[in-house]
Order: C-alpha cells, then sequence, then structure tokens
C-alpha cells in the first residue's frame, strides 16, 4: 500500500486515461484493506461501509474524506443511509471504471483514524 500513498491522483481529463480490467483491479485490491471490488452494470468501482455512532458521526466522517478528496482533486460517491450507515463508492467518472487514482484515494482513506466515529462491534 506505502506505493498508493505516495502518489498522486493524476488529472481525469487526460487522454490517455482508460479504466483498467476487472484483472489489473484484482492485482490491486489486496493494497486497499477493507474495500470490496464491485461491479455495478459493467462498471467496476471500489466499495465500503462503515457503521458510525450517530449521523453527525457520519457528516463528520464525510469532512475528513472530503478533505483528502479535493487535495487529490478526485471525489468519491459518498451515501449516508438511515442514521449509521455511511457507504463510500469509488470509481473514475470520467472514464467509466477504475484508474490507479481511485486506488491511490481509498489507500489514503485508509490511513485515515475514524475510530473516534465507528460505533464499537459486540463481543461474543
Amino acid at each position: 500500500m506505502d506505493d498508493l500513498l505516495t502518489k498522486k491522483c493524476v488529472p481525469c481529463n487526460s487522454k490517455d486515461l482508460r479504466p483498467m480490467t476487472e484483472e489489473a483491479a484484482s492485482k490491486l485490491i489486496p493494497k486497499v484493506d477493507g474495500w470490496s471490488l464491485v461491479n455495478e452494470g459493467g462498471t467496476l468501482k471500489l466499495k465500503r461501509s462503515w457503521k458510525v455512532k450517530s449521523f453527525t458521526k457520519g457528516l463528520e466522517l464525510f469532512q475528513l474524506v472530503s478533505d483528502i478528496a479535493e487535495s487529490e482533486g478526485h471525489h468519491p460517491d459518498l451515501h449516508l443511509v438511515g442514521w449509521n450507515n455511511v457507504t463510500i463508492e469509488i470509481w473514475t467518472h470520467a472514464v467509466g471504471g477504475l484508474t490507479e487514482n481511485d486506488f491511490i484515494l481509498a489507500a489514503k482513506m485508509n490511513v485515515l483514524d475514524l475510530q473516534h466515529l465507528l460505533r464499537k462491534k459486540k463481543d461474543g
């Protein structure tokens, strides 16, 4: 994952930017722990979900993610369903699929300290 953390997202308007194959994405997915590779109607996306302590904690999580997204110039789809279910989808809309940018963004989100926002798992 370290190599993804040191990279910066490239502008999505590059003529050379193409969506990666499912095979290429399958090689990168182990580098972004907790994220799933999903195919929605032929579009590959990265997806991850969290249960947060409260509605406002979900909004705080979105703020932390938005800071990274803005600095990278690459923006995920953010979903807050119910009062505590957060799901984030990352894909490069401009190419209709996944690019290395998406894995870079996921890797940078993975190093955020979110524990103070998340519900504790019940033992047993």
